[in-house]
């Protein structure tokens, strides 16, 4: 099979956007002379806007259509956007998303080949003309890639291109520094701020905090207690300012979340506390990365909500020290 024009459909997340790189990897090296458009969501496109091997972005604002009072208006856009696809007349749809508004694109594409996971939920499966067995137990990387080969497209390396950016920031960064990341979308899964602050004190460079506006407390709950030796950047970085942060840092202390997939993908030392999700299917994946977790009866429970947090707050700060000071050899 040699398809002159692909789609692949992965609007969010941050992490799975990243992970879903090394598909795109393999199909550049595989069909060298396709056309390689992407389906992304308006919150990440930055992300891969001018990537060179993405000859077109789709890009679409799926929070609106979440909207239950803009039904009518999310049928147009669908239908609308139906119409456009349908008309690049796509050899080959791929779903990485899994879910009905993706698998609902997918077919408005009216290619004849469309694939997608038989594990892939609310209907999407209906949508789809092949369907993979991805599995569970299994990281999404690897799950991922699996799509290829229903398409006759070996995979020789796993890599994760994320093409080089200017920085621009309004402070210059340190010449050594760690990144940290306390932010995360599910409560659940931050570990304490003033955790992340004693690990800020002991390591022998400065650390960048990392993250959205909605971080600025918790890094400034950091700042406040890690005497002198935390900056903030919460805020200040667009998404491919925030790969180049990464980049250049030494190492990465960071909850589950999309920076620290980020740096796994980068090949920095990325150190991920986990607790309420499985590092087996979304863990930092790459050769530099190291898990820290407690051993509790109740983690994995993938709750987004929690009182007692005990799977986060059962990792000690010395539990991660030791780990990042067995690393550096201090």
């Amino acid at each position: 099979m040699q398809p002159k024009k692909i789609l692949l459909i992965k609007p969010s997340s941050l992490g799975d956007i990243i992970h879903s790189l090394p598909v795109l990897n393999s199909l550049r090296q595989c069909f060298a002379h396709s056309k390689i458009h992407w389906v992304i969501a308006k919150n990440f496109a930055q992300l891969l806007e001018g990537h060179p091997m993405i000859d077109k972005l789709w890009v679409i604002d799926k929070d609106i259509w979440k909207n239950p009072f803009k039904i009518l208006s999310t049928l147009k856009d669908f239908f609308a956007l139906g119409r456009r696809l349908k008309a690049e007349k796509y050899d080959l749809v791929i779903d990485l998303q899994g879910l009905l508004r993706s698998g609902i694109i997918t077919f408005l594409s009216g290619s004849a080949m469309r694939i997608g996971f038989k594990e892939a939920r609310e209907g999407s499966t209906f949508f789809y003309t092949h369907r993979v067995k991805g599995g569970k137990d299994i990281h999404a990387v690897d799950r991922y890639l699996k799509v290829l080969s229903s398409i006759d497209c070996p995979v020789k390396e796993i890599v994760f291109p994320l093409p080089v950016s200017e920085l621009r920031l309004e402070i210059p960064l340190p010449a050594e520094y760690a990144v940290l990341v306390p932010g995360a979308r599910w409560s659940t899964k931050r570990w304490p701020a003033q955790r992340f602050a004693a690990i800020a004190k002991r390591l022998p460079f400065k650390s960048l905090i990392v993250g959205s506006s909605d971080d600025i407390t918790l890094a400034e709950e950091i700042i406040n207690s890690s005497e002198g030796k935390a900056i903030s950047l919460c805020g200040k970085t667009d998404l491919k300012g925030l790969v180049e942060v990464i980049r250049k840092a030494r190492l990465v202390v960071s909850n589950d979340s999309g920076p620290m997939h980020i740096g796994a993908a980068l090949g920095i030392p990325t150190f991920a506390i986990f607790g309420p999700t499985s590092p087996v299917r979304t863990g930092p994946y790459g050769e530099k990365v190291f898990v820290i977790r407690a051993d509790t009866d109740c983690a994995p429970c993938f709750k987004r909500r929690c009182k007692k947090k005990i799977c986060m707050e059962a990792v000690t700060v010395e539990d991660v020290w030791v780990t990042i000071s067995d690393y550096l050899n201090l």
